[in-house]
């Protein structure tokens, strides 16, 4: 009777050892995707960033900066944008800080439309 118990038992120990391994098997696995998607993310953030020092005059390039800084976001997708333009070739020479501001007046909502009514 005990040596059945102790069967059991070791049986018991043993799933719950290759249900534990396989959990951290898992676990890895997920880490090492993540970790390679984020490398992949970083690498065409580097190539955005190297084709707007083609792309963008110096002033462009310094007023892109300055919207990084304060939404990172936003500064992604202008990047995207203007590296679109220039795939599709309708961005032929180097985009001067005019030609970005008409770009953010384009993107940016629309904020001039909102009016305000005194009753």
């Amino acid at each position: 009777m005990v040596s059945t118990q102790d069967d059991e038992f070791n049986q018991l120990r043993e799933q719950r050892r290759l249900a534990l391994q396989k959990q951290l098997e898992q676990q890895a696995a997920q880490q090492a995707d993540a970790e390679v998607k984020a490398q992949e993310a970083q690498i065409a953030s580097q190539n955005l960033d190297a084709a707007m020092k083609t792309l963008l005059s110096p002033e462009a390039r310094s007023r892109l900066s300055a919207i990084s800084l304060a939404t990172p976001e936003r500064s992604q997708m202008i990047k995207q944008t203007i590296f679109q333009l220039h795939a599709e070739g309708k961005l032929k020479a180097v985009m001067n800080d005019e030609q970005l501001k008409q770009l953010l007046l384009s993107q940016s909502k629309s904020r001039r439309s909102a009016s305000i009514r005194r009753i």
